[in-house]
């Protein structure tokens, strides 16, 4: 399988990727991102895109790709939602018209989040945001396509998230990771990793899918 993958500079899209390298399912990653990985591995490709929105101009790269794990996302805090939208739908949307027109039966799964709003109506608007943006890549008609809604993380194998205070209270949960990934819902970076490549060997009926649906899809 051949599979692209956007935000693996940040800790959930690295530890897809670590997976992606290290797995025999895998034989190739386009990896897309705005900033260099600074890594080399005989099954890696990269492509900087600073601008999302013009994935149109790399279209010639990215045929023949079996899946699209889409992991690139920001905060909301201190956006407005117009921002917000263009930063969020519109260039998921932009990937997901691009990748349709160019491999219809790839899977695509977009990392969204627990919370989400998949009536768009609510009163959170990052909510109403990925709402909308899952909507439209579940309705986008590829073979398959599923929203990861991951919630608590553990990230593993010495990753670590691009938030600053979100390191700190990994530092201070440390101690208590080995209980809590016995919980079926706190999911880890490994696992999110290994249920995206799953994901393109086995079809799931639930396409939301949260932290324990995750944590079951790497058992499958």
């Amino acid at each position: 399988m051949k599979v692209i993958i956007t935000g693996s500079t940040g800790m959930v899209g690295k530890g897809v990727l670590l997976e992606c390298l290290d797995s025999p399912k895998i034989e190739k990653v386009l990896a897309i991102n705005r900033s260099t990985l600074g890594m080399e591995h005989p099954k890696l490709e990269e492509i900087l895109l600073k601008d999302f929105l013009q994935i149109a101009s790399v279209k010639d790269k990215l045929k023949g790709y079996d899946g699209c794990f889409y992991c690139m996302g920001v905060s909301a805090v201190g956006m407005n939602e117009e921002k917000y939208n263009t930063i969020t739908f519109n260039t998921v949307k932009a990937f997901a018209d691009v990748l349709f027109e160019l491999n219809p039966n790839m899977i695509f799964n977009y990392v969204s989040g627990s919370g989400t709003d998949s009536s768009e109506n609510g009163r959170s608007m990052w909510a109403r945001v990925k709402g909308k943006t899952e909507n439209y890549v579940l309705n986008k008609r590829f073979k398959d396509a599923y929203a990861f809604r991951p919630g608590a993380i553990i990230p593993e194998r010495g990753i670590q998230s691009r938030t600053g205070w979100y390191n700190a209270i990994y530092l201070l949960m440390r101690p208590f990771f080995g209980m809590l990934k016995k919980s079926k819902n706190v999911t880890t970076t490994t696992k999110i990793g290994l249920a995206m490549i799953n994901s393109l060997y086995n079809s799931q009926e639930l396409k939301h899918l949260e932290n324990r649906d995750i944590n079951s899809l790497v058992e499958n």
